[in-house]
């Protein structure tokens, strides 16, 4: 083996591999705090039940139109409610993963990340 140098990486610089994955590290944390701190909102019933979560997927806000209260009605507003959060977290994953998946490939890890 070439004096500094490992099998297998173009030209053995082994500090520059190390300076990239502290760089992609770096960037990473800094996209995770971005990404924690964005809010999503789901809806359901046509707006009737609307909600706000947060990127580390906490729910924050929950509004129900009165419209939407009816007492016969129980159970189609619980199913509402939870169709509400699952959309405004849905959105919240999906982004993320959009966004990790630009790191990845910006990074030239292939999308590993």
């Amino acid at each position: 083996m070439a004096r500094g140098g490992f099998p297998g990486i173009p030209g053995g610089n082994m500090q520059q591999l190390m300076r990239q994955a502290q760089k992609m590290q770096q960037q990473m944390m800094e996209m995770q705090q971005n990404l924690d701190a964005r809010e999503y909102e789901g809806t359901a019933g046509g707006g009737a039940v609307s909600c706000r979560v947060s990127g580390k997927r906490e729910l924050l806000e929950l509004h129900i139109d009165r419209d939407a209260v009816d007492p016969e009605e129980v159970e189609m507003l619980q199913d509402m409610i939870v169709a509400a959060v699952n959309d405004a977290l849905k959105k919240g994953e999906e982004t993320r993963e959009a966004e990790m998946a630009k790191l990845g490939g910006a990074a030239g890890m292939g999308g590993l990340f």
